[in-house]
């Protein structure tokens, strides 16, 4: 099934001074076909010729499909002069409530400075 929607992020830097990568954390909010919030953090680091990676967990509380509960999606991706990958998915088992078999993955596209997901998933 594809659920489909725009999100709002807010991304708070924290002052990890000792830390050898940067560190935020993601507040969100969905609309459209998936409905709610999402919190987590986010590691990224980027090297001084350009490449960037980040990593982030995100623990979403939303209703899909009619139906309530929470997941977990996992982050990665990476950038360079040369690609770019971004790979979100549901982390498996961490599907509670109504939503305790959900598996997947979710797309972000970023357009014009607004954001929106393409969730393809499974129950």
């Amino acid at each position: 099934m594809l659920a489909t929607g725009t999100f709002e992020v807010d991304l708070s830097p924290q002052d990890d001074k000792t830390a050898p990568a940067g560190r935020m954390l993601i507040d969100k909010a969905y609309v459209g076909d998936l409905v709610g919030t999402g919190a987590g953090q986010m590691i990224s680091k980027r090297t001084e010729n350009g490449v960037a990676i980040y990593f982030a967990i995100e623990e979403v509380t939303a209703t899909l499909d009619g139906k309530a509960g929470q997941f977990t999606l996992l982050h990665r991706g990476k950038m360079s002069a040369q690609e770019q990958s971004l790979d979100i998915s549901i982390l498996e088992s961490s599907g509670s409530g109504e939503l305790s078999s959900i598996s997947g993955r979710m797309r972000i596209i970023q357009l014009d400075g607004k954001h929106s997901y393409e969730l393809d998933y499974a129950f």
